[in-house]
């Protein structure tokens, strides 16, 4: 009970543990993943495709796609050679609509799928923090006994320390103190702070976005548009919604489920 943030209604955790909490409590989620899951899984459903999000702790990737008869998203480096889609948002901009694409990722992909049991799962970046809001706040305004907790994924060290691998991602923090900056419902403190760091970033995202440490690891890599096109606040009005094991657009109809 010390670490739920109960009684307040708009919540913030990291992580994989963060995410488990949230769903053994029943919460609504939201995951953040800036650089790049969710930028990514964002632009893919603004531009009509559907998005199997995939975790690589479970079987090869391109097994699943090949059964599901979906593409299978590559390395950023790997595309043309080995196929048109990757993390990189730019990837999906020319998608036809309708088709279906693994998206696997160590973070923001993993979360999705180990918290296919809560009631509600979205997707959120800064490039629809305002329209995530809205949809939250919708659902909370209907439904007086749910909560929402905001998961900021973090990212990983390449080489594990005495913290393991997570590495605290600030993207990612500002990512989820934008959703939680435009919903009305009280915040716990935790989720008020994580609110205020964005307020206090808003107008400096893209310099902050392209100095962090993620990202310039996607400028050493030469992905500097990956890193541009996160930094665009309220982009897009798609909410990618888990629905069994794919993600598709907020329909706005609470009775549009996970299951």
């Amino acid at each position: 009970m010390l670490y739920t943030q109960h009684p307040y209604r708009c919540r913030f955790d990291w992580g994989q543990r963060g995410t488990h909490m949230a769903a053994e409590r029943g919460d609504i989620l939201v995951i953040v993943d800036v650089l790049s899951f969710s930028t990514t899984a964002v632009t893919a459903l603004h531009h009509g495709g559907i998005i199997y999000p995939y975790s690589y702790h479970e079987e090869d990737p391109a097994l699943f796609a090949q059964h599901i008869g979906a593409e299978l998203a590559v390395r950023r480096q790997d595309v043309p050679a080995k196929g048109r889609f990757s993390l990189s948002p730019a990837t999906f901009e020319q998608i036809e609509p309708g088709t279906s694409v693994v998206l696997a990722s160590p973070n923001g992909a993993t979360c999705s799928r180990h918290a296919r049991e809560v009631p509600y799962l979205f997707v959120g970046a800064l490039v629809n923090a305002h329209a995530t809001a809205s949809a939250i706040s919708s659902l909370l305004t209907q439904q007086e006994n749910m909560n929402v907790t905001i998961i900021a994924c973090g990212e990983r060290w390449q080489t594990p320390s005495q913290d393991e691998e997570f590495r605290v991602a600030i993207e990612d923090y500002l990512g989820a103190g934008a959703i939680l900056s435009y919903l009305p419902q009280e915040k716990s403190p935790e989720a008020s702070v994580c609110a205020g760091a964005f307020m206090q970033a808003q107008d400096n995202l893209a310099a902050l976005l392209w100095d962090c440490g993620s990202g310039r690891e996607l400028r050493a890599m030469s992905f500097e548009g990956d890193v541009t096109a996160a930094a665009q606040l309220n982009a897009y009005n798609a909410v990618p919604l888990m629905r069994n094991d794919h993600l598709e657009a907020w329909s706005g109809n609470a009775q549009t489920q996970l299951r």
